[in-house]
C-alpha cells in the first residue's frame, strides 16, 4: 500500500509526464547549451522563436522550463548553472513577446539527466532548458 506521500509523488510524476508529452505534441523544442554556458546560440534561438510564436497563439498555455546540466562539476555549481539556463530561456521568450507570467523556471542541475552515458554526445543532450506545458 502506498503512503500519502508515495501517492502524491506518483500523481506528481504522472502530471509531469503529461506536461512533458503536451510540450512535445505542441512542437516545443528544448534549448541546448554549450559546456559551462548559459548563452543562447543562433541555432537555439531559431527553436525558441518558434516556441514563442506557439505560446503567444495560446495564451492559456503555462510553460515550465527546467534547467539541466551534464554530470561534470559540483551539485551546487550545476544547480546555479541550470537556473541561469532556465532564466536565459525565459528572458528570450519574454523578449520575443511571451507574457512572462506564462513561464516559470526550475533548476535540476545534474540531478535529472536525460542520458546516462559518460561521453560528450550524452553531455550535450543533458545541457538543456527542457519544456513542460499545461493549459489553464
Amino acid at each position: 500500500m502506498l503512503t500519502a506521500t508515495g501517492e502524491q509523488s506518483d500523481r506528481r510524476m504522472a502530471e509531469l509526464r503529461r506536461e512533458e508529452e503536451a510540450a512535445i505534441e505542441a512542437g516545443l523544442r528544448d534549448a541546448f547549451f554549450g559546456f559551462d554556458l548559459w548563452s543562447i546560440s543562433n541555432e537555439t534561438m531559431t527553436g525558441l522563436s518558434a516556441n514563442a510564436e506557439w505560446i503567444k497563439r495560446n495564451p492559456r498555455a503555462q510553460i515550465r522550463v527546467s534547467g539541466h546540466c551534464d554530470e561534470r562539476g559540483t551539485n551546487d555549481y550545476n544547480v546555479v548553472l541550470g537556473e541561469k539556463r532556465a532564466k536565459a530561456v525565459k528572458r528570450v521568450l519574454s523578449d520575443l513577446g511571451v507574457n512572462p507570467k506564462q513561464v516559470s523556471i526550475i533548476s535540476f542541475g545534474k540531478n535529472r539527466p536525460f542520458c546516462s552515458e559518460h561521453d560528450e554526445s550524452c553531455y550535450q543532450q543533458n545541457r538543456r532548458g527542457h519544456f513542460f506545458l499545461s493549459m489553464k
